[in-house]
């Protein structure tokens, strides 16, 4: 089973803390596991230009923006469990996921029947961060696992909570099995 974790936090903090925990406890299930920390992959946003489109004789089907995108997209097909996590920015995902998820658009179709899980969290609330994750996996078609959220400000604040560790590991097991 292979396992992508996608990290969408701009710093070094509780999210990476947390899909690094989930995907630890992936391994030592079994899984086959990879974290990407967006905040050091060159993956600029999408042109809407739908190049990528793959519709009639004009259009290639990939995208013509040559960025660090070109070597993920194929692990990201690859995968059998894609992890998407995200701090709460304005009750939503990160701009660094979602301007990622919008670079998916030349593969989603190939998405279909994986598994995804979402991970968030946030100052004071999480919103719709784990609906937008959600919302996502459904419009690939994937099939929806669950979630682990939770509240905390500074970074090591997430992992000084014992039952947040338990709680992502429960995922991880469910993910892989």
């Amino acid at each position: 089973m292979r396992v992508i974790g996608i990290c969408g936090s701009a710093r070094k903090g509780n999210t990476e803390w947390m899909l690094k925990t989930t995907l630890e406890a992936a391994a030592e299930s079994g899984g086959e596991v990879e974290l990407l920390l967006l905040r050091k992959l060159d993956v600029r946003r999408c042109l809407g230009c739908l190049s990528c489109a793959d519709r009639g004789a004009e259009k290639t089907g990939t995208c013509k923006i040559k960025d660090d995108m070109l070597q993920v997209l194929p692990k990201i097909i690859a995968a059998d469990v894609i992890i998407l996590a995200s701090p709460g920015y304005f009750d939503m995902i990160s701009g660094l996921l979602k301007n990622f998820l919008d670079r998916t658009c030349p593969i989603w179709p190939r998405l279909a029947g994986k598994k995804i899980a979402g991970i968030a969290v946030a100052e004071e609330g999480i919103g719709q961060t784990i609906q937008n994750i959600k919302t996502y996996g459904n419009l690939c078609n994937m099939h929806w696992a669950g979630s682990v959220s939770t509240l905390a400000k500074n970074p090591g604040d997430a992992a000084s909570d014992g039952n947040l560790k338990l709680r992502l590991r429960k995922l991880a097991k469910k993910l892989v099995s």
